[in-house]
């Protein structure tokens, strides 16, 4: 028989085949869970007899809102009453699939395949995907058709009742209505389905009674005030033990040792449960089995060569040094760049870690022939195929259950933890909750990788960029992602195949916004032996400091004022409203020697942000950073609040990362133990920040990642007018 599996698993002729298979046809059914007195309207709505209406959302809520944003999108287009909107997580289906994420997730192996096959592949694979700033940007649209379509069905149903024209009936607050007729919803929710869609959905028009634009309040927010949300370890089931575990140094690492005796004298101690690459622990509580396991010793063996901090620059150095790989090329390059005025500087950012409140975390009961997983996951069907292929079963076998996670910023989208808690709880038989150590979570967190940078360019008389080159040392982090999270997937093997190309995600937004005579980005992969992942903002949180420290370096070599000079250059309008916004609003005087000003902008996710800086230098040579004003454009606001919330998040994420103790990687371990060690920002070390939200009639861009980005280059240029110096490598430290 042919089936999805046995046509990907195919070897040379995978790609020709998945071309083949995309042109099949295709319809998912929703598979929604009804409960007493609901009814299933689409994939994405169910409304009850009591007026509750519930939307289905496949994006995972780590704090970013989207349990608020999503809802309210469809809310809007059906006229209901925000305090009868629930919200449930979306169960694993096609229909929720994120193609924009896997685009810019996997860029590395899928920006290598044609862009219909890529996205038909991540439809038909389910890739339910949180990431990127995609949520609004892939589901709006059918959000909003999901909302139009109820509408327009309860207004048939309130129409047949009046013996009215149904398109003469509109909705508001929970109620249809023409003239003075007025019906519930929860009146017409069971019998409103029976009716026929029209070949075209009517939207809604006016601005009266709408949701968009509003800041209503969210729907994640009072479950966690009150304590009642439901984490990954709030999970409790009969008969449960919990689980620490402990795993060997990054690169090729296996247990040849551990005192098995001594972890037993434990109080509480139930068992160890051994793995080639891992130990783990279980005890009646946490406490004692995370004790249970320092007293086990694990000592692990590491072959080939140390990982450390030398290793890894003069990995960077090494990529730098050899040929690299054209991402994008304007102009003839050569011949612009021969020639007076040409200027050349080295940028370096260290790794940064994600540090998120919640440790990894999942509950897992194998019980018959089916596992159930509990889990805070970005990327729910990589995590179920994950815990099935750890145990031998079936993806189908496995039930997942999401859950809110407390932060992540990409962490969440890794799955080791459902392998192991899967792999542990088959052997133990009973449900087991396992616990990622903070130590754990920093030892093994995927990083956003390390990078250097060679920036070169050429100024022209009248201090025009006539030529651009950015060589970017980085390792092909998307590649990492798609080989890590989807083995064996025929997308992934088909593009290994392929020639070597420059990694799509790796050198994300390197492409400067300025015009120039020609322009050249280059990628340098490199092999760092530290395992690279997803963290917010993606490579633009170093592609942006490059691209705009250096902008301000050739700005003081022209002799021109920073923000008037980007204003001049930049090709899109946008951009520069933002700029001029934000150098209005935080009063800037020009960026001039003594200062402390500096500013920044970046497009990216189909938004636009400048940050104006204001930092000065303390007598011991540290800096403080007293101001952030930042101007956003993100397009049409859902919701002003949450777009605000995580401008602001971002600006100290980002100022987090700029920052933050450089944290030392030594054979093949993370030296830091706990966030104490990472030198984050405390609530004293905050400065005053503003967010100017500009309105826009374009479509919604992203804003997740937005606020990070563009706040290290800002503050460093900002503190090379008090430094008298530029600072070219991330984190910044002491100022001698």
């Amino acid at each position: 028989m042919v089936t999805r599996r046995n046509l990907l698993v195919t070897g040379g002729a995978g790609l020709g085949l998945l071309v083949a298979w995309a042109v099949w046809p295709r319809s998912f059914a929703p598979n929604l869970v009804a409960a007493p007195g609901e009814t299933i309207y689409n994939a994405w709505l169910k409304i009850a007899t009591d007026g509750q209406v519930t939307v289905a959302v496949p994006q995972a809520e780590h704090g970013q809102g989207v349990w608020t944003a999503l809802p309210q999108i469809l809310a809007d287009e059906l006229g209901a009453d925000w305090r009868t909107i629930g919200v449930e997580p979306a169960p694993l289906n096609p229909l929720y699939a994120n193609p924009l994420a896997a685009d810019i997730l996997f860029a590395g192996s899928y920006d290598r395949i044609p862009e219909a096959l890529r996205r038909e592949h991540a439809v038909r694979g389910a890739l339910m995907l949180t990431g990127g700033s995609t949520s609004i940007r892939q589901f709006e649209p059918a959000l909003r058709a999901a909302g139009a379509a109820a509408r327009v069905l309860l207004c048939k149903a309130a129409a047949k009742r009046w013996g009215a024209d149904w398109e003469t009936c509109e909705t508001n607050a929970g109620f249809v209505t023409a003239g003075k007729n007025k019906l519930r919803f929860a009146d017409l929710a069971a019998e409103a389905v029976a009716f026929d869609l029209p070949a075209e959905l009517p939207m809604r028009i006016g601005d009266e009674g709408r949701l968009t634009g509003r800041a209503v309040p969210r729907l994640d927010v009072p479950a966690k005030v009150d304590g009642s949300a439901t984490f990954a370890a709030d999970v409790r089931l009969p008969d449960m033990v919990f689980a620490s575990i402990m795993q060997g140094p990054v690169g090729d690492s296996r247990l040849v040792r551990i005192d098995k005796a001594a972890a037993q004298r434990v109080p509480g101690t139930i068992a160890v449960i051994e793995n080639e690459r891992w130990v783990a622990t279980l005890a009646s509580n946490w406490w004692a089995a995370n004790r249970a396991l320092t007293a086990l010793a694990p000592r692990f063996a590491t072959r080939g060569a140390p990982v450390d901090d030398r290793h890894i620059a003069a990995a960077l150095d090494a990529a730098l040094a050899r040929p690299g790989q054209r991402f994008a090329k304007t102009g003839d390059i050569a011949a612009v760049m021969d020639g007076p005025g040409r200027v050349t500087a080295d940028y370096h950012v260290a790794p940064v870690f994600h540090a998120a409140i919640e440790p990894p975390c999942a509950t897992a009961w194998y019980h018959g022939d089916r596992l159930e997983l509990w889990l805070g996951t970005q990327a729910p069907g990589l995590a179920r195929e994950a815990a099935a292929r750890a145990i031998g079963i079936a993806p189908g076998a496995v039930v997942l259950h999401p859950t809110l996670i407390g932060g992540s910023f990409g962490a969440a989208l890794e799955c080791d933890i459902a392998a192991q808690a899967a792999i542990v709880a088959a052997k133990t038989k009973r449900p087991v909750q396992l616990v990622w150590s903070r130590r754990e979570a920093l030892a093994r967190d995927c990083v956003r990788a390390p990078a250097r940078a060679r920036m070169t360019a050429r100024l022209g008389g009248n201090g025009a960029i006539l030529g651009w080159r950015a060589q970017i040392a980085a390792p092909a982090t998307g590649r990492e992602l798609a080989m890590r999270l989807m083995p064996g997937d025929a997308v992934v093997a088909a593009a290994r195949a392929l020639p070597e190309a420059a990694d799509g995600y790796a050198v994300a937004g390197a492409v400067p916004s300025y015009r120039t005579g020609g322009c050249l980005v280059e990628h340098h992969p490199a092999e760092i032996g530290l395992p690279s992942g997803h963290l917010r903002g993606g490579a633009h949180g170093y592609t942006c400091f490059f691209t705009e420290c250096f902008i301000d370096e050739l700005a003081h070599r022209a002799g021109a004022e920073p923000m008037s000079w980007r204003i001049g250059m930049l090709r899109d309008a946008r951009l520069a409203r933002c700029l001029s916004t934000a150098a209005s609003l935080g009063g800037w005087d020009g960026g001039g020697d003594g200062s402390g000003q500096g500013i920044a902008c970046h497009a990216m996710a189909g938004s636009y942000i400048a940050v104006m800086a204001e930092a000065s230098i303390d007598v011991s040579g540290s800096p403080r950073v007293e101001r952030l004003v930042a101007a956003v454009d993100c397009g049409r606001q859902v919701n002003p609040d949450l777009i605000r919330q995580q401008i602001e998040g971002g600006l100290i994420f980002g100022l987090a990362a700029a920052t933050a103790s450089a944290v030392e990687i030594d054979r093949n371990l993370v030296t830091a133990r706990r966030l104490g060690d990472l030198g984050l920002p405390r609530l004293a070390d905050m400065p005053d920040i503003t967010v100017e939200l500009l309105p826009s009639n374009a479509d919604p861009g992203g804003v997740s990642d937005l606020g990070m980005v563009a706040v290290a280059p800002a503050v460093v240029n900002a503190l090379a007018t008090v430094a008298g110096k530029r600072l070219r490598t991330l984190p910044f430290g002491a100022i001698a």
